[in-house]
């Protein structure tokens, strides 16, 4: 792209209007890049020590966009280890940004944070990681941490990427990408406070989720029995009197159902209506539709399942538990409970994802972990003898259950008004 185009973005706070258009630079003009090491987890602690150490795996999975060290877990480097040779200038300063260079999704490759506060602590930047400091402070501290979270600027680094199953991307393929910003800083610093009230906003809402999956966790544990129990610690008024829960195996429950996979070769039983689920498509508690789906012919060849049983799946990823809401057919990784008359198949499911542990551990250690169907039969749960008390807890649970799903559609809204934002507050590089 030409050094001198200019942009503008789409959407501007009103005292801006008439600021001009953005500058556009080089990556390269901008930032220059400082050493990293190569410490494993192996040399970290999260106990002790002098120096701090930012490892990839910790942009991907947990740092905030912008990094505040005063609010963030960070492991110190082992005391035995040597960082006499590291450059005083490889310890991290406020308004650097650290990209993680390696990845196996293309979504995540150059996933940045931007240090906002050292609290005048020693960091450095780790393993798999690229530091960036700017040459003469064009952008204010906060602004580049959204920055590089723009769409133009995502793009244009997922396609300097290189590789097939592990991404990377190199301090050389960095600095190919172009960067812009506007020249006034104010205007930077409403921009950069607009979108982090917005993640604050998003990470108040992500935490009150945590707390009610935790708030549901706890419950679980108190209204089904305890390992070696007969009765749960938590019980409601009505059934006080009822007497222990009872174990059954899967088999006593309800029918067994393992699914199968009519043959890809044959296009006749494929593309049409008849939903076949696999594990893609356990996203939710109940599932409406999948992925792929069978004609008349592929549903034909495949053993249907009434609506409202529970789907777990028993290869691969062990303990995946979900309920149809319409008939359907599975593949082979996948067992359903079409539960009998005495057993209510919403505390089925609750049951299992109680058991969840106890069933994964039935798979043993094998490269591809399974459980057959006759083991699978024969895995014991506790249920109470009364169909009206299994309703009651269901009923509970669900309740609970909506809660959870209704705050995590609350989050994704903000997620997709924050997407919006992004894209109108940042200009389009059209390249």
């Amino acid at each position: 792209m030409n050094k001198e185009k200019k942009l503008v973005p789409k959407l501007r706070f009103p005292e801006f209007v008439n600021e001009g258009e953005w500058d556009v630079e080089p990556f390269s003009e901008v930032y220059s890049f400082y050493g990293t090491n190569s410490f494993t987890r192996d040399n970290l602690n999260y106990s002790d020590g002098d120096v701090k150490n930012i490892h990839y795996g910790d942009i991907h999975t947990k740092f905030r966009t912008h990094f505040d060290i005063q609010k963030e877990t960070v492991p110190f480097v082992n005391s035995d280890i040597s960082i006499e040779k590291i450059k005083e200038d490889s310890f991290c300063k406020e308004g650097d940004m650290i990209y993680a260079d390696a990845s196996e999704d293309l979504n995540d490759i150059g996933k940045s944070i931007e240090i906002i506060n050292t609290n005048k602590e020693r960091i450095l930047s780790g393993l798999h990681t690229l530091l960036a400091r700017q040459k003469t402070n064009k952008m204010s501290i906060g602004f580049g941490g959204h920055l590089f979270k723009s769409p133009s600027i995502r793009t244009q680094i997922q396609k300097e990427a290189q590789g097939a199953k592990v991404l990377g991307i190199s301090a050389t393929r960095l600095s190919n990408i172009i960067v812009y910003y506007p020249r006034n800083k104010s205007e930077q610093q409403k921009i950069a406070s607009c979108l982090s009230s917005l993640d604050e906003l998003i990470a108040a809402h992500t935490d009150k989720l945590e707390a009610m999956k935790d708030h549901k966790k706890g419950l679980m544990q108190q209204l089904f029995p305890a390992e070696g129990e007969t009765v749960p610690k938590l019980r409601f008024k009505e059934f006080e009197k009822d007497g222990e829960w009872v174990e059954k195996n899967i088999a006593s429950i309800g029918n067994v159902i393992t699914g199968g996979t009519p043959s890809k070769n044959d296009n006749e039983f494929w593309d049409g209506d008849f939903v076949w689920i696999t594990a893609q498509d356990f996203k939710d508690k109940y599932i409406f539709n999948s992925v792929l789906k069978l004609t008349q012919k592929g549903k034909n060849k495949s053993r249907k399942i009434p609506k409202d049983s529970v789907l777990v799946t028993c290869i691969a990823s062990i303990g995946l538990n979900a309920i149809n809401k319409v008939e359907c057919a599975t593949n082979q990784q996948i067992n359903a409970i079409v539960c009998n008359v005495d057993n209510y198949f919403e505390f089925v499911y609750y049951a299992i994802e109680f058991n969840k542990i106890r069933l994964k551990s039935l798979a043993g250690q094998t490269a591809v972990p399974i459980i057959n169907k006759t083991v699978f039969e024969g895995f014991e749960i506790m249920i109470p003898k009364k169909k009206v008390e299994q309703q009651k807890i269901a009923n509970f649970l669900s309740s609970i259950d909506d809660e959870i799903t209704a705050q995590t559609q609350k989050i994704e809204g903000l997620k997709e008004h924050k997407k919006g934002l992004m894209q109108g507050l940042f200009p389009v590089v059209n390249e």
